[in-house]
């Protein structure tokens, strides 16, 4: 008997949605074989010249000079959202990375800002590196609040969150900046036809020389995302983003990538607590001040449909669904986990948290310290769950 093309995919999407549920609740503790220990003070093996892997010895070759047209160099810029008013911070942050690595290899920075940067902006960040700078506005379009959000329930949503603590709830301008980071910025045409970009905030730290180029290293090991740290979010600032990410699944299985990460976005036994309260994800995202990563990932079918899925359902403003774990949980779902990097040797602090490696080649970091605030932000660290269930790549 044939099956009517409806009810195929009721039945693929209910078989789907089982499995999801058989996921959240088996519930059985892994054994202590199979729970990773991170030991913040074994060495780097990317770091030791003796043992360099296959894609770093090849960095004193043509591909991996230094210089503007004419040469191997990646299609990729330094990319920052970033007011007039962070200036300083702004050039901390070059300052440090352009001391520790881009000063090797010139790549362009491109500053994005929702008005226009001012003449001192543009004449200090560009007199602090050799490269190129680019400095461009954000289209209204892109900035403002779509015209589906209620400003009724936003400003009592806004109430629900500043009752649970989440940070910078009261602020439009936030739920705007974490919207853009999640599904606008790619889509301006000063990005049309870049390849790979490289997050960078103000105020924040690099700590390490790095001797290769990170971008053809993406490139030439098939990594479509690299990070520094992973933590766990407020459950109370997202807790139907997890739903939402459920009911699209249900929609379009045909997204999930064979080789996914399931088991970190669902992770039950750490923190159980941010578990029950996000309503079955783990809370553990990318902390996405910094990312390096491939900008077809986010022009894919599966991330557009999944964005707009989101964007539609109003949690960027009536909750405070940030671009961490929405990249995240796309990358966790859609992406071959393989092809996601960990960048051990990138010492990196975005305050409170540090990345600091073992290494001579970093400078200005304490190995083995997570963190310079309280002792209770130590767990907040997630990087043990990525390395349990997916390796230290």
């Amino acid at each position: 008997m044939t099956i009517a093309r409806p009810v195929r995919a009721l039945i693929v999407a209910v078989v789907f949605a089982v499995c999801l549920l058989v996921m959240h609740f088996a519930g059985s503790s892994p054994s202590k074989s199979s729970v990773f220990k991170l030991d913040s003070h074994e060495r780097d093996p990317n770091l030791d010249p003796t043992h360099e892997p296959e894609g770093l010895l090849r960095r004193t070759s043509k591909g991996y000079l230094p210089g503007p047209e004419g040469t191997e160099r990646i299609n990729a810029t330094l990319l920052a959202l970033v007011r007039n008013e962070e200036l300083n911070g702004m050039l901390q942050a070059m300052g440090d990375l352009e001391r520790t690595w881009n000063h090797k290899f010139n790549y362009p920075w491109t500053f994005f800002n929702d008005v226009p940067f001012t003449d001192e902006f543009k004449r200090r960040t560009s007199a602090a590196t050799k490269a190129e700078c680019f400095y461009e506005v954000i289209p209204d379009e892109h900035w403002a609040k779509p015209g589906w959000i209620n400003e009724d329930l936003f400003q009592e949503s806004v109430k629900m969150l500043k009752e649970n603590d989440i940070q910078y709830a009261d602020k439009l301008s936030y739920h705007q900046m974490c919207r853009w980071n999640s599904g606008m910025f790619y889509r301006h045409p000063a990005l049309e036809h870049m390849q790979f970009y490289w997050r960078v905030e103000p105020k924040v730290h690099f700590f390490c020389d790095v001797d290769y180029d990170v971008f053809r290293y993406m490139q030439d090991n098939n990594k479509t995302y690299g990070f520094t740290i992973t933590l766990y979010d407020a459950p109370h600032s997202i807790p139907t983003l997890w739903p939402e990410t459920v009911k699209f699944l249900a929609e379009h299985p045909e997204h999930v990538h064979a080789n996914n990460a399931m088991d970190w976005l669902t992770d039950r036994v750490r923190r159980p607590d941010h578990n029950n309260k996000a309503n079955g994800y783990s809370t553990c995202h990318f902390w996405s001040n910094f990312e390096i990563a491939d900008l077809s990932v986010w022009r894919s079918k599966a991330y557009e449909d999944y964005f707009n899925h989101l964007d539609r359902a109003g949690g960027f403003f009536y909750e405070r669904w940030g671009d961490a774990p929405v990249h995240s949980i796309a990358l966790g779902l859609f992406e071959d986990k393989s092809n996601i990097h960990w960048f051990r040797d990138i010492g990196y602090q975005h305050i409170p948290f540090f990345n600091c490696p073992n290494s001579p080649k970093c400078k200005g970091c304490v190995t083995g310290r997570l963190t310079d605030g309280e002792a209770w932000l130590n767990r907040e660290d997630c990087r043990p769950n990525w390395f349990k269930y997916v390796g230290m790549g």
